[in-house]
């Protein structure tokens, strides 16, 4: 069954993710935030983290160039990772391997082809230029952004889990209430019990209620 578990941790130390995380080997498919950086370090006990990307996160960026400040170089990435993106609303819900079918045939070349053209495009930036510092998060983390295109089991982004945490960071100075370390695990707890239990069909205001 589905399930979502929060964490809380006073700070944004990478300390916390590491000892969370402490535990687990396997794929992890998150933002470029440098708490995480020690995870995927060489001949890490137990074993290996490989961190995945996110398109979303890598989209961004350059959306907001070309959105705010018409840079034609951002509005052609955008348009060639909204590509990727529509090859993604095609084959949702597919099984795995289909998924994966499809990603070698149609979305491997049009990512291939956006390496090209990014790395030729950066070269005519300065380092200052913010098109270049768009440019720079996306091959500067390459292999994790492409790592989809072999495993049909990963989305294109993260969405899903931004979406679960998005009511918590728009209203995060509402959590000041918590008023110390314990509580603010309690509350994790609870977030914990009421998400999973929405994501398995079930209204937790209703039974609470009742």
């Amino acid at each position: 069954a589905p399930a979502a578990v929060f964490y809380y941790s006073p700070n944004r130390e990478g300390c916390h993710p590491q000892r969370q995380l402490a535990t687990y080997t396997g794929i992890m498919q998150v933002d470029a935030y440098s708490g995480y950086n020690a995870l995927y370090v060489e001949g890490r006990r137990p074993g290996p983290i490989v961190e995945a990307g996110c398109w979303a996160h890598g989209r961004r960026k350059l959306y907001e160039l070309a959105r705010l400040r018409k840079m034609p170089i951002a509005i052609e990435a955008v348009r060639r990772i909204d590509e990727l993106f529509a090859i993604e609303r095609e084959i949702n819900g597919q099984t795995p391997s289909q998924r994966l079918s499809v990603r070698r045939e149609r979305s491997k070349p049009l990512v291939e082809d956006l390496e090209r053209w990014m790395r030729s495009e950066r070269r005519k930036l300065s380092a200052k230029n913010p098109l270049a510092k768009a440019i720079d998060y996306n091959l500067g983390r390459w292999p994790a952004l492409t790592r989809f295109l072999d495993d049909g089991t990963l989305p294109i982004d993260n969405n899903w889990v931004e979406n679960r945490i998005r009511p918590i960071a728009l209203g995060r100075s509402n959590w000041l209430f918590a008023g110390s370390l314990r509580a603010g695990k309690r509350v994790a707890a609870v977030m914990s019990l009421i998400q999973s239990a929405r994501l398995n069909g079930h209204d937790p205001y209703r039974y609470l209620k009742d």
